[in-house]
């Protein structure tokens, strides 16, 4: 009886996980396919090529090229992970080799009370402190560009990178570190000639999931952008991403219109890139479990 009402215990779970999983990917389809199926309607009444190498976002004018939404995100992502690679490695590094456990203890909830901090939360703190702050060093009118969005985006990177980073250096074998020491390699050595190189799969890993972080964020670079839809000039200028795109029209743009296909279409571009640096993300993450596994 008790062998009988175990297998039978083990055959729901197994039932119960296998249905979970495979909602999530039905989910997952389902997204995929709304953004598809709108986009094709989209893309019967604006060309491909129209859509892609168009310089100029104006639905009242019937222009609906993607180029400067496009080249804005990847602006503003770039910069962010200009900032935030640097700091978030260099901590993740502080944290596995110099750190004591006092430093640990005092650094790590507060880099999880970071990635807790609410997004509007940030924002705002871009539109009263430290935009003013860019506008009054730089000269500009104001300080809500693009400049503002990739350093908010940063401070909400590095949690992500800063805990993956960590992982990966955390989860290479003493045996490397002690055969460097016995060379007689000092601790700075040991670090970024094995170490880092070791744990470099892990490493990337952290840096892609950063990006996909501050790809998909809307509500920061919403508030502390500026929000126009002109092609941009340089972090100094107003930009709107793809995510601001979405979140400021949708909720106005009439049902069934050109224009409210083409924020599906911007939609699934969004999802594609996202699901592309995830994957590369996942697959760095693989390669650092099996090579030290092996």
């Amino acid at each position: 009886m008790k062998l009988a009402a175990r297998e039978r215990i083990d055959g729901v779970a197994r039932t119960l996980f296998r249905t979970t999983g495979l909602i999530v990917i039905a989910i997952l389809g389902g997204i995929f396919f709304m953004l598809v199926w709108n986009s094709i309607a989209f893309f019967l009444k604006i060309k491909p090529m129209d859509f892609i190498t168009g310089t100029q976002w104006d639905p009242s004018g019937e222009h609906y090229g993607i180029l400067p939404l496009l080249v804005s995100t990847c602006l503003v992502t770039l910069g962010a992970m200009a900032i935030a690679i640097p700091l978030g490695i260099g901590t993740a590094a502080f944290l596995s080799e110099y750190a004591g456990k006092r430093w640990k203890n005092i650094l790590k909830p507060m880099i999880e009370m970071l990635a807790a901090v609410p997004s509007v939360a940030i924002g705002f703190l871009g539109i009263v402190v430290l935009g003013p702050g860019i506008a009054a060093v730089t000269g500009q009118p104001n300080g809500l560009n693009a400049l503002n969005g990739a350093i908010l985006l940063s401070v909400m990177a590095l949690p992500t990178i800063i805990t993956v980073a960590e992982d990966a250096l955390q989860g290479i074998p003493h045996t490397y570190k002690e055969a460097s020491y016995g060379v007689g390699a000092s601790k700075w050595q040991t670090l970024t000639r094995v170490t880092i190189p070791a744990a470099a799969p892990g490493i990337l890993a952290a840096v892609m999931l950063g990006v996909g972080r501050a790809i998909g964020e809307t509500m920061t670079v919403l508030m502390a952008t500026g929000n126009a839809s002109a092609f941009p000039k340089g972090f100094f200028h107003s930009v709107r991403t793809i995510t601001a795109t979405i979140a400021i029209e949708m909720g106005e743009v009439p049902y069934q219109t050109t224009h409210y296909y083409a924020l599906f279409a911007i939609a699934a571009v969004l999802f594609l890139i996202t699901l592309l640096v995830n994957l590369v993300g996942e697959h760095f993450v693989n390669k650092f479990r099996k090579y030290h596994s092996a």
